[in-house]
């Protein structure tokens, strides 16, 4: 695949997430905390309050680590039929690689709104862990 076809997969990627966030996928509570549960795990592990500030601080090897094991749970989930946990790790793969590619314009907005949603989901998480604890 070429350089320029990735980039027009990641962007068809973002935006069919980024609508269905939009169209109900946002409304679905347990899809929100699962994505809010993973992204939230990754910034307490980076020391960290927010996905956007992880993805921050991340060094490359983490990033491959991690997309790594996206790509392997992710269908890994979708084949147990896991769907809900295979969406919030596509919303976070998806935000970690869009990072990458903020030289273009509509990628770099599309990963400033997952970001939002993701931020927000992460702060729900945060919020209900310290009250539990």
């Amino acid at each position: 695949m070429t350089e320029q076809s990735k980039q027009s997969d990641l962007k068809q990627r973002l935006a069919a997430l980024l609508r269905d966030l939009q169209d109900g996928g946002g409304q679905d509570g347990e899809a929100m905390a699962m994505i809010g549960a993973l992204a939230g795990e990754l910034a307490l592990s980076h020391k960290q309050q927010s996905w956007s500030a992880t993805k921050g601080v991340m060094s490359r090897q983490t990033y491959n680590a991690l997309l790594e094991k996206f790509r392997d749970s992710g269908n890994d989930n979708v084949q147990a039929g896991r769907i809900r946990n295979a969406y919030a790790i596509q919303a976070v793969a998806l935000s970690l690689v869009a990072a990458t590619q903020r030289d273009d314009p509509q990628t770099a907005e599309g990963e400033r709104l997952l970001d939002v949603a993701i931020d927000h989901t992460v702060a729900v998480y945060l919020r209900n862990r310290r009250q539990q604890h």
